[in-house]
């Protein structure tokens, strides 16, 4: 992927119908808050100061969001609906590298572009996952069981070698995210800020850890 892709923007409108207006200043509020809340968390972060981002009266806010806890949830939906589609489509006919390693590079190029949204997840799931106990319902573990239901089929079909489905996700989760939750730590390691170049890296060298541990030869990068 490259700048230039046709992949969609983090944020758009959320399931109402909206005119152009309305739905850029929607994209905006929700940039500007994802900005506000990865920086000083919910708690930290005013209203006042995400209209003042999105360069919006105060009121304009309200007009779109009730409240800062309507307006965190919004961002905080926006984040996992693009990373669960991502992995959406996941079949048992799919070639298991390509779609694992599809899925890994997707996930990295997220955390590349979108560091704020995996940060600001990251802050909700450690203070104990209370704005997002209602999106973990049945459905979603069902969602989560369908995936591993997949990667359990090419298992058994003798296209990967055995390993744990549920443990594998919770690694290319764990392992994509690290590159945008804990930027500030790589930064200080490296002694320097990740690249584009830095990113696509860490990518294949995450595609090839990860699908060798699966018994998986990895494809080649994209060019």
């Amino acid at each position: 992927m490259n700048n230039n892709d046709t992949s969609p923007p983090l944020y758009g409108a959320h399931g109402k119908p909206a005119g152009r207006i309305r739905q850029k200043n929607e994209e905006g509020i929700l940039a500007a808050a994802a900005e506000e809340f990865a920086r000083y968390g919910f708690k930290g972060t005013s209203m006042n100061a995400i209209a003042q981002r999105a360069g919006l009266p105060k009121a304009n806010l309200h007009y779109y969001f009730s409240s800062k806890l309507n307006l965190y949830v919004e961002v905080l939906r926006h984040i996992l609906e693009l990373w669960d589609t991502a992995f959406d489509d996941l079949t048992v006919d799919d070639d298991p590298a390509l779609a694992l390693a599809g899925y890994i590079r997707l996930k990295m190029e997220f955390s590349r572009r979108h560091p704020q949204a995996s940060k600001i997840f990251a802050m909700e799931i450690i203070s104990g996952c209370e704005c997002l106990s209602a999106h973990f319902n049945q459905d979603y573990r069902n969602w989560f069981r369908g995936r591993a239901a997949v990667i359990e089929a090419w298992i058994a079909a003798g296209k990967m070698d055995p390993v744990d489905p549920m443990h594998l996700i919770f690694l290319i989760w764990a392992g994509t995210q690290h590159y945008a939750d804990f930027s500030d730590q790589i930064r200080r390691i490296t002694a320097k800020r990740m690249t584009k170049a830095d990113f696509a890296q860490a990518t294949e060298a995450l595609v090839q850890i990860i699908l060798k541990g699966c018994g998986l030869t990895p494809p080649d990068a994209p060019r």
